[in-house]
């Protein structure tokens, strides 16, 4: 198994363990510790989207930064086990919502509304342009988008880049919704 730590909030320090998996690259914990300070160091009362859960690193980070709900979406049987024998490690965090789904099948059929949505997808599939139109229906108009890609983006749909760092071959983004 291999392992990632939570960086910040209520549950700092606490390691995460997940299978192999192709397509799997948990986000590195410097970069999460960028991303936390662009957002602030606390999302109290926030409602997350990780739609690719993968390690659970994003999603686990949020909710131990006091988000109020984080829905973690993952398609792949042995590492959405490995996310729930997380959560149970972890005492079971009552804000952790776990589901078996595949992306677009759930933005298709989520009627929820979040602050933050989380994008980590596997590199190379079109996964970004593939979600980009459906993104406007799940995001508050004044949201924030955190995208994972193998090249830099300037825009997704109406999502407009405003933080872009790099780390190795990953270019990370924070985007909001565009205002005219």
């Amino acid at each position: 198994m291999n392992t990632v730590r939570i960086v910040g909030g209520d549950l700092r320090r606490r390691v995460l363990r997940f299978p192999d998996s192709e397509g799997l690259r948990p986000t590195p914990d410097r970069v999460r510790e960028t991303l936390f300070n662009w957002l602030g160091q606390e999302l109290d009362g926030w409602h997350c989207l990780d739609l690719f859960a993968g390690s659970g690193a994003l999603g686990f980070e949020a909710a131990s930064r006091g988000a109020a709900r984080v829905v973690m979406i993952e398609k792949a049987p042995r590492v959405l086990a490995a996310l729930q024998e997380n959560h149970a490690l972890l005492g079971k965090p009552p804000a952790i919502e776990l589901r078996r789904s595949d992306a677009l099948q759930y933005l298709a059929s989520s009627t929820a509304s979040f602050d933050l949505v989380f994008l980590d997808p596997p590199y190379h599939q079109g996964w970004l342009e593939k979600l980009a139109p459906k993104l406007d229906a799940i995001l508050k108009p004044d949201g924030a988008l955190y995208a994972e890609a193998e090249h830099q983006i300037e825009s997704l749909g109406e999502w407009r880049t405003v933080r872009h760092g790099k780390a190795g071959g990953v270019h990370y983004h924070l985007l909001r919704r565009a205002t005219d």
